[in-house]
């Protein structure tokens, strides 16, 4: 009789345990109104995937997508550590980078068009060790394309001064060599957060 009445009490408490552990805490709360700032930035994104010291590297590329008189055949990969300085000038004061990687999109292979994923960091200044994130697709362009041609990517989040931003990013080459692929860009940014 007294083991069957263990018994009972260990049931009983193991019953009463399980609702308290079977749940996770949760609490909401509402948050205080934050003011939303906008900031405007400007620099140049040099990405260099020839040389001797390039800073866009080819991961990947798919075994029926062989055009080599294109320098990004559909489906390739790649990866990237690009500069970004304060003028157009590859060798002009370097501001943070672009780290991240794009897909190649595009079957013709005298255009360009790809998946952009890159957080662009800042390494000196105001906003040094604040980035934000670009995640996007690179509208189909020429390889060479004018200066007049604008292409607007989005910008997903951020962190540091960039926390929790949203908002575009407006790219315009300012040169670029469809034999090399290597291109430097004009970056217009408009970035909203807290």
């Amino acid at each position: 009789m007294e083991k069957q009445m263990i018994f009972a009490w260990a049931m009983i408490f193991c019953l009463a345990v399980a609702p308290v552990y079977g749940q996770y805490y949760s609490k909401t709360i509402k948050a205080s109104p934050r003011v939303e700032m906008m900031t405007r930035l400007r620099f140049f994104y040099h990405d260099i995937p020839s040389g001797k010291n390039p800073t866009t590297f080819l991961i990947t590329q798919a075994n029926i997508t062989q055009d080599f008189f294109s320098p990004s055949p559909y489906g390739s990969l790649y990866s990237m550590d690009d500069p970004l300085t304060l003028e157009p000038e590859r060798t002009s004061k370097m501001v943070g980078n672009a780290q991240g990687l794009y897909l190649a999109l595009s079957r013709d292979p005298t255009k360009f068009t790809a998946v952009f994923y890159a957080d662009f960091a800042f390494t000196i200044g105001k906003f040094k060790g604040s980035s934000f994130s670009l995640f996007s697709r690179y509208p189909l362009t020429d390889f060479v394309p004018g200066p007049d041609v604008i292409r607007e990517m989005a910008i997903v989040g951020g962190t540091g001064a960039f926390r929790m931003a949203t908002g575009f990013a407006l790219f315009r080459a300012t040169s670029s060599n469809s034999r090399t692929g290597d291109a430097s860009l004009e970056v217009d940014v408009t970035l909203y957060h807290y």
